[in-house]
């Protein structure tokens, strides 16, 4: 993503507003909507010894405006590529997909629920709010003890966990800031219900979702492992030549940035 991109961006995350200035026009426009973004790796393939920021290319002011981050990764697995592979003939043989198995909803019937929902404004009532700050500071303590460096829990974690218990509709149709996800997650789950107030099973399943959303980015099987000097030289050339936006490097460039690592 291009730098002037990144800021456009992260105002209308931050300040939800859009800023204008053309044709001798300069105002701020509101933006006030959900952001689902998906994105591929940088330099084409997902690195396992970095961390998720640095595979995505994104700055973590940037990221940390998600409620949610999946990481999902193609892996080799028999039954999965089976499944898929047997789709994939199955289309080319009879220009169609298989059945389903059930009847889908009709979009105007999912767009007439979700309108429905998103009128509602739930609310926290007084006696789950101490069940969801001593959740976010139990969550806190172990990320410390964890010292985990692909996540992170902030103030902004506490705000979605609310948001979603009280937005389901949103939950399902965005990705939600990893920072604020418990707040917001009980709201949305509670709007699905067509509830008015966020109930503790709410909160309980946006506490579950920030937690499959943190494992994704580091399961235990996709641990760090160390670089080889020639790679490690590579890695530094690849990223530093980016940033500098540079087709082409100097050997005193190269070396300069190697000696500062």
């Amino acid at each position: 993503m291009d730098e002037s991109d990144r800021t456009a961006i992260h105002e209308v995350m931050e300040q939800q507003t859009v800023s204008i200035a053309k044709a001798g026009i300069t105002t701020s426009l509101n933006a006030r909507t959900e952001i689902l973004a998906a994105a591929s790796p940088a330099w084409g393939r997902y690195d396992l010894r970095r961390t998720p920021a640095e595979n995505i290319n994104l700055p973590p002011a940037l990221l940390s405006r998600f409620d949610l981050l999946w990481l999902t990764l193609d892996r080799a697995d028999m039954d999965t590529d089976l499944e898929m592979a047997r789709h994939v003939v199955y289309v080319h043989q009879n220009r169609e997909s298989p059945a389903l198995g059930f009847t889908p909803l009709e979009p105007s019937v999912l767009r007439a629920c979700i309108s429905a929902a998103r009128r509602l404004s739930p609310y926290v009532p007084e006696e789950l709010e101490e069940y969801i700050a001593t959740a976010y500071s139990s969550i806190r303590q172990e990320e410390a003890k964890s010292n985990s460096p692909h996540s992170y829990t902030t103030v902004r974690t506490l705000l979605s966990i609310l948001r979603i218990s009280a937005v389901s509709s949103d939950v399902l149709f965005s990705y939600l800031k990893c920072n604020e996800i418990d707040i917001t997650f009980s709201q949305a789950l509670a709007r699905f219900r067509f509830s008015e107030t966020v109930a503790q099973s709410d909160a309980d399943e946006a506490l579950r979702l920030m937690q499959m959303s943190k494992f994704s980015l580091y399961a235990d099987d996709r641990q760090k492992s160390g670089l080889d000097a020639i790679s490690d030289v590579y890695s530094i050339l690849r990223d530093e030549a980016s940033r500098a936006n540079k087709m082409d490097v100097s050997y005193a460039y190269a070396l300069n940035w190697i000696s500062r690592k």
